[in-house]
């Protein structure tokens, strides 16, 4: 019972993270519409937040054996849940930077402390695979409520209207929940005492020389192509549905809860796949033919021109189909996170945990500025092309790290 409490608050902590996380397509085209800033302008939300989780994973990532998880996830709840309440009544461009810097420092905490947690609650390398598959695809239940909560506050009428920064109120009580649940789960964190070195120094070095093992480095190439693809995509897919197929907002933001949908439920089935198919078959295949989705359905995208749009009956083909690729790349994060994890000794998941943190941060905010960039000066269609180049790169850096996984296992 105690591990069913403990596990139960990691999916809870990572569904309210996942909510406040992936807002941030939502907040890039309600900005745009409050404050008049361009695309170019509006793609910093997602430095802001990434950026933050790189720096505050690098600070801390080393040392968080000796703050202690359960303490490191409480400061994060608290963080969060106290910028929430304060959002609405500042509601302005530069307070949401402040807001998204803040949930970026709290996501950075749970989100290392959540991966170097599994290694407590788990058995083996396959129980590891399948949990981390299953805790992804609940963070995106999550990321597919926020379309939903979101889009309840958004006023279509009324383009000016801050209203709908009121979501932030509700998001502030479940943070206060969210506490309260985790304050009430015990974590037993003996063995990463027991195995963790004794200085701060040590740590901090000992995380920056996993850098040197090959394995690790080129599997740091792989965490951040991977997140730039996935944020790319699924911070611009509102703005791209606004502006290139031409729905109407509420719609915009919903209807990119079909991406959010498809990974969750592709998240949930690798959970069972992976057990019998190996993982490196799985990803490239997914890869493959996620590009040739691309290719596909970005040309559909011209039908929409000139078409009036009222509701999800009357939405362009290509508006459900190209989210679509949520279900195709889905597998691939957690599938490589678990491999690099279940090769390392526990006292490492926290150092490892960080690396990821921090190179998938990079990787968000890569991708959401370059699309931005090129939606701005191309448009949409081309924006998301682009995203045959780090598909492409991440099966090159896949097959290095196969490579380099077969020679030492």
């Amino acid at each position: 019972m105690k591990q069913f409490r403990l596990k139960a608050s990691l999916f809870i902590n990572y569904f309210l993270f996942a909510i406040l996380l992936n807002s941030v397509g939502t907040v890039i085209l309600q900005v745009q519409r409050n404050f008049g800033v361009s695309e170019q302008s509006a793609s910093v939300l997602e430095g802001f937040k990434d950026l933050s989780i790189a720096i505050s994973s690098f600070l801390v990532a080393s040392f968080i054996i000796k703050i202690g998880y359960k303490k490191a996830m409480l400061v994060a709840l608290a963080l969060v849940g106290g910028f929430c309440l304060l959002i609405p009544s500042l509601n302005s461009f530069w307070a949401t930077k402040a807001l998204f810097a803040s949930i970026g420092v709290g996501f950075a905490l749970i989100k290392i402390t959540t991966f170097a947690t599994i290694g407590l609650v788990v058995n083996n390398e396959k129980e590891h695979s399948s949990f981390m598959n299953y805790l992804e695809s609940f963070f995106m239940v999550g990321v597919l409520t926020a379309g939903f909560i979101f889009s309840a506050f958004v006023d279509d009428n009324n383009p000016q209207s801050t209203n709908w920064y009121h979501v932030y109120y509700l998001l502030s009580g479940m943070a206060l929940l969210a506490f309260l649940l985790l304050l009430s789960s015990p974590i037993d964190e003996s063995a990463i005492h027991q195995e963790g070195p004794s200085s701060l120094t040590e740590d901090f070095l000992g995380m920056l020389k996993m850098l040197t093992i090959p394995i690790v480095l080129i599997f740091i190439f792989n965490a951040f192509f991977y997140v730039l693809i996935e944020q790319s995509i699924m911070s611009w897919l509102p703005t791209f549905n606004s502006k290139v197929l031409h729905l109407p907002t509420t719609l915009s933001i919903q209807m990119a809860t079909i991406l959010a949908a498809s990974t969750a439920l592709g998240r949930f089935v690798a959970g069972f796949v992976l057990r019998k198919i190996n993982w490196f078959i799985a990803v490239i295949g997914c890869l493959l033919l996620a590009a040739v989705l691309v290719l596909v359905t970005m040309p559909l995208a011209n039908s929409a021109k000139g078409v009036i749009v009222t509701g999800w009956s009357t939405a362009p083909f290509v508006a459900y189909v190209f989210p679509l690729i949520g279900f195709l790349i889905a597998p691939i994060y957690p599938a490589i996170n678990s491999t690099i994890l279940s090769t390392l000794p526990k006292h490492q998941h926290a150092p490892m945990s960080g690396l990821i943190v921090v190179f998938s941060a990079l990787g968000g905010t890569t991708g959401s500025i370059i699309t931005g960039t090129v939606f701005h000066y191309f448009g949409g269609q081309t924006a998301f092309y682009f995203s045959l180049v780090p598909i492409t790169l991440l099966i090159i850096c896949l097959i290095l790290f196969k490579r380099i996984k077969a020679k030492i296992a």
